[in-house]
């Protein structure tokens, strides 16, 4: 009877953060936050919610990072907002941000991220585009039902799902399709090192 441990999963990351020192790590944080930041301003302005690049983002820096990195970092972009730096959609900042029509998909958006770091981890990423792509569906559908969810406590279960997840749903494939593209270009770039 053979009693080993099963061998751990070899995970996936063309970044390779997790065999990098602390200062590698604390520099890719910043730069996450940055690009969560840049992703903010690009945005088609709709009411309650606007659409954004930042669930594309949430979920290329999960993937990229890993579930662990990946939501250190969407936290710590989050807590730039909040304490009033201008990284949160169009340049907004503030903690009302947090309790206002928004509160749910920014509170979504470290689970969205390590749900797609975590499925990289497992095998959906750049090396299988279409569950890299998969992987992503999953986070912005989670960042979608939570942010849905709060906003259905504010406005009603049916105006939510009207103004809050069914114009977003189009994005959200699009914006998938785009990370697992990306992902699958990263890993080909990444295998040729």
């Amino acid at each position: 009877m053979n009693t080993a441990a099963p061998a751990a999963r070899p995970s996936f990351s063309p970044l390779g953060l997790a065999d990098r020192s602390v200062l590698w790590q604390v520099a890719a944080v910043a730069l996450g936050t940055l690009f969560l930041a840049l992703s903010s301003y690009i945005e088609v302005p709709m009411v309650p919610v606007p659409m954004t690049m930042q669930t594309f983002a949430v979920v290329m820096v999960g993937a990229l990072y890993g579930w662990r990195l990946g939501g250190i970092t969407i936290v710590a972009w989050l807590i730039e907002g909040a304490i009033g730096l201008p990284v949160l959609s169009g340049g907004a900042a503030g903690a009302i941000h947090f309790i206002g029509p928004t509160a749910g998909y920014l509170f979504a958006f470290p689970i969205a991220g390590a749900i797609a770091g975590w499925l990289a981890e497992q095998g959906w990423n750049g090396n299988k585009p279409v569950l890299a792509f998969l992987a992503a569906i999953a986070g912005n559908l989670a960042c979608l039902a939570l942010g849905g969810a709060w906003l259905a406590v504010m406005i009603g279960a049916e105006q939510a799902f009207i103004y809050g997840v069914a114009p977003f749903l189009l994005g959200a494939v699009l914006k998938s399709a785009l990370g697992a593209a990306a992902l699958a270009g990263l890993q080909r770039v990444a295998s040729k090192r």
